[in-house]
């Protein structure tokens, strides 16, 4: 019968990258995902922050990256500062500090139509992968692989399995604007 474990690796790809995505949202929290995305150069090489230093949290808003390498300080600094990350850092000429700041209401607003966004970009990618599994199918049907009834049950298992993983993203999109809207 129909093997849907390809597919259904692809839609958890998906769920792997909305989380990823999210975590790069910062919620007035301080948390070290935020910097995921940041790299400095290191010996030629674009590395992310958190493989050239530590990053630690000693309270909730604030997070501190002690980079291994002294000098690393002003390149990290610099790739904070043209990041989209909105913060300031504070280099103290041992460590960089970033504080965030409590979130604006407008500032929430704008986070949480970009977790909407995220949401649907996650929903397109999900109904992408039904079409290529459906196009598989209707395939297999053409070469006569599988029959007519086993293409009507690829249907709606598929159907089935796209609204199981668009039901997760919404609970997801939920939560996260959830957090975000909380004080």
């Amino acid at each position: 019968m129909a093997d849907y474990s390809d597919f259904s690796r692809k839609m958890d790809k998906t769920l792997e990258v909305l989380t990823a995505d999210f975590g790069a949202v910062r919620a007035g929290r301080a948390n070290a995902q935020v910097l995921d995305r940041i790299t400095v150069e290191y010996y030629g090489v674009d590395t992310p922050i958190g493989q050239v230093g530590s990053i630690s949290s000693p309270d909730p808003r604030t997070l501190v990256i002690q980079p291994w390498d002294g000098t690393l300080l002003k390149p990290i600094q610099k790739a904070i500062q043209t990041s989209d990350l909105g913060i300031n850092p504070q280099n103290d000429g041992r460590v960089i500090r970033l504080v965030f700041p409590q979130l604006t209401e407008d500032r929430r607003r704008e986070l949480s139509k970009q977790v909407k966004k995220y949401g649907e970009e996650s929903k397109v990618a999900i109904r992408n992968v039904r079409r290529d599994a459906m196009e598989t199918f209707k395939a297999e049907k053409k070469r006569s692989e599988i029959t007519e009834d086993d293409l009507k049950k690829c249907e709606k298992d598929l159907q089935e399995m796209t609204d199981k993983y668009i039901k997760k993203i919404d609970e997801m999109c939920a939560r996260k604007e959830k957090e975000l809207m909380e004080l």
